[in-house]
């Protein structure tokens, strides 16, 4: 008679495969080695030589932007192609640690900090990590409401996103350099950085809500005239894209910050229009 107490062993429970889509994955790696390169860039730049400080950071500046511009396509190519996945959200937030937290934060201590805080080196260094450490809370905060929603991105985000946070600093650097491209180094421009900078860091953990722009879709039909609109804002872009650098980047990352005060006090009308929204989709919970 067999052993009551020797059972078969329960067979385990097959254990989830954890699902890491290419596309949007190498997406969010073109973003991280951009991080990497600002932030190389920046290392390398020499300050006793002002024409090849200026070009040097020109170039980890174009980095920063150009992370950007793979945060944006990782996640629209991941919903387009109904690629999203957890994995996939914790990728992106660490990329976006090194490309828009630590590149940002070490940029303007570079460029700034390190001079003013001669004596006191320690203050320019905690100034600059406070950037740093707000735009690890938001990034933070950010995944855990989307758990708790159970994975979707929503249509806002809570407090202003870290991307943009570094593109403004980014492209307003540019433009100060732009003001002052011959005493850049010494020029009293170069101050606003770290008001601004703080004032982000603040924003990015604040509650002010922002759109995602995510229901924004490019295989949607247009109507005639906002195809015309966005054929000519191509060509314009093409055709000017060194002014734009210098000086519409800022102004559009300038106008989304300002946006997220403004935004509770205009129409649910206007507000569709500018978002482009959909009337019928329902609103889920705000994250970011």
């Amino acid at each position: 008679m067999a052993n009551p107490e020797v059972q078969a062993a329960e067979p385990e429970p097959p254990q989830a495969k954890l699902k890491i889509y290419f596309l949007p994955n190498l997406m969010t790696a073109g973003n991280l080695f951009c991080g990497f390169l600002a932030l190389t860039k920046i290392v390398e730049a020499d300050a006793s030589n002002l024409a090849d400080f200026n070009r040097v950071i020109r170039h980890a500046l174009f980095f920063i932007l150009l992370a950007c511009i793979f945060d944006l396509l990782d996640g629209r190519v991941a919903r387009m192609g109904g690629c999203e996945s957890p994995f996939g959200r914790e990728f992106d937030s660490l990329a976006d640690i090194i490309s828009f937290g630590a590149a940002p934060a070490f940029l303007v201590h570079r460029i700034v900090l390190n001079g003013v805080f001669i004596k006191y080196p320690q203050l320019g260094w905690f100034i600059a990590s406070v950037y740093l450490i707000c735009g690890a809370f938001r990034l933070a905060r950010f995944n855990c409401l989307a758990t708790m929603s159970g994975g979707g991105g929503g249509k806002e985000f809570l407090g202003f996103p870290i991307p943009a946070a570094a593109g403004l600093v980014a492209s307003i650097t540019l433009f100060l350099m732009w003001l002052e491209d011959k005493n850049f180094s010494t020029g009293s421009w170069r101050f606003a950085l770290p008001v601004i900078m703080v004032f982000l860091s603040m924003m990015m953990v604040s509650e002010v809500k922002y759109p995602t722009f995510k229901q924004l879709d490019f295989r949607a039909t247009r109507t005639f005239t906002k195809m015309i609109f966005i054929v000519l804002l191509i060509g314009f872009f093409v055709l000017l894209w060194d002014k734009i650098l210098q000086v519409v980047l800022p102004a559009l990352f300038t106008l989304y910050l300002l946006y997220g005060f403004i935004r509770p006090h205009i129409s649910r009308r206007m507000r569709h229009e500018i978002e482009d929204e959909d009337d019928d989709e329902a609103s889920p919970s705000t994250l970011g």
